[in-house]
């Protein structure tokens, strides 16, 4: 026969085998959980960065992209430049000797100086035409007010018919290229002329007034 006190100690082992089982199962359970939540913590802040990097590349894409037509305008404008340099020095001197050219040499000259004068004149005009056509333009800026980004002073005239810090007189007309200065108009600036000394006596002294 079965010892009582046997039978009564298998089962208290049942029992508390029984009431552990489900606490080591519900350990199992959370184990699981707290990898799957590490797991997708994980996903999410590696999903973040990679839309970080690609927003970053997009970015860089399109300031390169700007960058890169940027260059391309200015080359198609601006790359020019050197060669319209060179070549207004053909311009300068034929408008030089077109310039010592006064109107009595062309009244007194024969029917084939004339012709060659013209000739030069329509040389002059096809040059310019050229230039503007590459987007390189000549001015003047005769009575306009100083400006040192795009004038060149070479020296100052007295004068009362302008206001001191106008263009009195261009010496050498300037180029544009696009918006930006080929070459500088080379001018003289006005400045105020000097009293006359009739004017001077006109204020007499303090001591010189009759009393």
């Amino acid at each position: 026969m079965t010892d009582p006190t046997a039978r009564q100690a298998e089962t208290m082992a049942a029992d508390a085998d029984s009431a552990t089982a489900p606490e080591s199962a519900n350990s199992k359970d959370d184990a699981k959980l707290d990898a799957k939540l590490d797991s997708l913590a994980e996903a999410k802040r590696e999903a973040a960065e990679f839309k970080d990097k690609l927003l970053r590349t997009l970015a860089e894409m399109e300031n390169l992209r700007k960058r890169t037509e940027r260059e391309v305008l200015d080359a198609r404008v601006y790359g020019i430049a050197g060669f319209a340099r060179d070549v207004l020095a053909v311009a300068d001197n034929i408008h030089r000797a077109l310039a010592a050219i006064g109107p009595e040499l062309r009244e007194a000259a024969d029917a084939k100086v004339k012709a060659l004068i013209e000739g030069v004149e329509l040389t002059e005009r096809e040059l310019l035409k050229s230039l503007e056509k590459n987007g390189v333009k000549k001015f003047s800026p005769e009575g306009e007010k100083f400006d040192p980004n795009v004038h060149q002073a070479m020296y100052e005239i007295p004068t009362s018919d302008l206001p001191p810090g106008q263009v009195a007189q261009v010496i050498q007309a300037g180029y544009m290229i696009g918006d930006r200065v080929l070459r500088p108009a080379m001018v003289a600036v006005s400045k105020a002329a000097p009293k006359s000394a009739s004017s001077a006596n006109d204020n007499p002294r303090p001591g010189d007034r009759s009393k």
